[in-house]
């Protein structure tokens, strides 16, 4: 058997600020799209199942992510994940300058959940609280 991780998905509370926000990180939509219908309620176990969406890769052609805003039912709104929570934790990208990325992040709104830690020399890194409360992670390799 052959298997690749084809894309993350993520339900997101507003479609359009989270694409803005990926994009303007260097991510390209894809496609978009809306989906419903017999296929789709089978396919996620949910009746009625009624979503738009948004596919985006990274530039270097090999990350994709699929952002969904639910149009039915309605959704659910949870508590953002905290970094020690089970479950879906964060969404990770490499960058060649953090400083940028930080920035592009503050014009959405968006903050270092404490700051920008350097690991062992090697790594700049920080998580960010994205859109729709996603926890983004940014690392900027400091030595080959």
């Amino acid at each position: 058997m052959t298997i690749r991780l084809d894309n993350v998905a993520i339900a997101v509370r507003d479609l359009e600020a989270a694409v803005a926000f990926f994009s303007d990180l260097g991510l390209a939509v894809l496609g978009r799209d809306t989906i419903r219908g017999k296929w789709a309620d089978t396919a996620v176990g949910l009746d009625g199942n009624h979503v738009k969406i948004a596919l985006l890769q990274t530039p270097d052609g090999n990350g994709h992510i699929e952002l969904f805003e639910y149009i039915h039912p309605k959704a659910i709104e949870t508590n953002p994940t905290l970094p020690h929570e089970i479950g879906m934790h964060r969404v990770a990208f490499a960058v060649d300058d953090i400083n940028e990325a930080l920035e592009i992040a503050a014009r959405h709104g968006c903050h270092p959940l404490r700051g920008v830690a350097t690991y062992q020399d090697f790594y700049k890194l920080t998580y960010v609280r994205g859109p729709s409360g996603i926890i983004v992670m940014f690392a900027q390799q400091l030595q080959p």
